[in-house]
């Protein structure tokens, strides 16, 4: 088989036209799934209160419930399936009833919040206000995902998928939350990312519509069609751009705030002063440090802060404070703190010890691993004995760190078989100073190669 029958065979895979659904089905569902009246209407209503719930009792669990029952996803669909088949009669339909529906969920969800005696933003709903490029590639392959899966005779469970994974119900929820406690960069933080879900899930629906070939629905001139593709990439520019630039915002921020964490630590313990307290603002780039002990000086306190450079956060500004200044109190006070800090010392030594003491343990317990690696090569081994220790020479100063191994045996080693293991055992510790001791069970005599 050569590369080009290969490479057809690969891409046969990947191939969907055995499993489409016919044109006219597809059109059809994705025509029922834009209407809001009735049923959908009622659902979109009970999943609009059921997700702002979730928000507010910041339960990821209920959130989700909601995603899986909104029906939001019809009409977004019923737009990029429309403008990729030219059928600007679905297209108003789908744009009606879309923003009929964003017009009853803001409702709905401000109308909630306003009643709900729980007014404080929860982590959930603090999520769904600072949009990224992340939420743009989620958006548009969950939105390919979908449409394919609408496509085909196989729908399988991707639908609900699609509808958590780009998670159009909780930013309308949260922008509802803005609109209620009149704070107002929730509310566009939260419809912006509602914005970046609809038009990548539509550009999705558009670019698989396309590939699929489905039939156009009017008919249209080329002039036309190049307006219409100028439109969707101004659009595509419009929204995709500032989630860029807040991407690279979130990225600088996880670094600033990893650099400041490694900071913090180099300083938390600074001439007999303990760090009590600090505080990291990715945001304007700044950092609190709260000290307790004898007054830090202005030359300290300089120290403190060009430690910064060694972590690369030079643009930070570090402020320092004086919690807890031993040099105010009276003598009993101050004998009190020190000997705090001398048992902080203390523990810390005893920790260190422990640590010491388990890595002993655990390198003592090597020759177990050993043993279990060369048995499988000489079956005839059935004891290993691991140990380190250091080598005095009469004329050198410093001794070697030799490692030494006593291997049991059942039955009679040659010496070629010897010679066999003690390359292994050169090569597994790596190692040319080790020493290795041979004794038969039976016997107990020790043989030193």
């Amino acid at each position: 088989m050569n590369i080009f029958n290969l490479f057809r065979k690969i891409l046969s895979f990947f191939n969907l036209e055995a499993e489409l659904e016919q044109t006219d089905s597809v059109y059809e569902e994705i025509k029922k799934g834009i209407v809001f009246k009735g049923t959908n209407l009622w659902i979109l209503f009970f999943a609009i209160i059921v997700a702002s719930v979730g928000l507010n009792m910041n339960s990821t669990a209920v959130i989700i419930g909601a995603m899986l029952i909104s029906p939001l996803m019809g009409p977004i669909n019923g737009m990029g399936y429309s403008i990729a088949t030219y059928d600007f009669e679905l297209f108003r339909k789908s744009l009606k009833n879309f923003s009929f529906a964003i017009l009853t969920s803001l409702i709905a969800s401000t109308t909630y919040f306003v009643l709900s005696p729980l007014s404080t933003a929860s982590s959930e709903l603090l999520a769904r206000t600072s949009p990224t490029i992340y939420d743009v590639l989620i958006a548009l392959f969950g939105g390919l995902a979908g449409i394919i899966a609408i496509s085909s005779k196989q729908k399988g469970n991707v639908i609900p998928g699609v509808a958590i994974a780009t998670a159009l119900m909780p930013p309308l929820c949260t922008a509802g939350y803005g609109l209620a406690t009149l704070q107002f960069h929730f509310f566009f933080g939260a419809f912006y990312l509602f914005t970046i879900n609809t038009i990548f899930i539509a550009i999705a629906s558009v670019w698989v519509s396309q590939l699929l070939k489905f039939p156009n629905r009017s008919i249209i001139d080329e002039g036309k069609k190049k307006k219409i593709n100028r439109i969707i990439s101004l659009i595509i520019a419009v929204v995709l751009l500032p989630s860029i630039f807040f991407g690279y915002k979130m990225v600088k921020q996880e670094e600033f705030l990893r650099k400041a964490n490694q900071y913090v630590s180099d300083v938390s313990l600074f001439e007999g002063n303990y760090l009590l307290k600090h505080d990291i603002d990715v945001k304007s780039n700044k950092i609190i440090l709260v000290y307790g002990g004898t007054e830090l000086t202005k030359n300290q306190k300089q120290t403190i802060i060009k430690k910064s450079q060694n972590f690369n956060i030079n643009n930070a500004t570090i402020l320092i404070e004086q919690g807890l200044n031993l040099s105010s109190l009276d003598d009993k006070n101050i004998e009190l703190y020190q000997l705090k800090g001398e048992i902080i010392n203390l523990n810390f030594s005893l920790n260190k010890k422990n640590f010491e003491i388990d890595s002993m343990i655990n390198r003592q317990k090597f020759g177990e691993t050993l043993l279990k690696e060369i048995i499988t090569i000489f079956p005839q081994i059935e004891g290993c004995l691991f140990t380190e220790s250091l080598f005095f020479y009469d004329n050198v100063k410093t001794p070697n760190r030799t490692p030494v191994v006593i291997l049991s045996f059942r039955s009679n080693i040659r010496d070629a078989d010897k010679r066999k293991i003690n390359n292994w055992f050169r090569q597994r510790l790596k190692s040319e100073n080790l020493k290795i001791y041979y004794e038969k069970s039976a016997v107990q005599k020790v043989r030193t190669h």
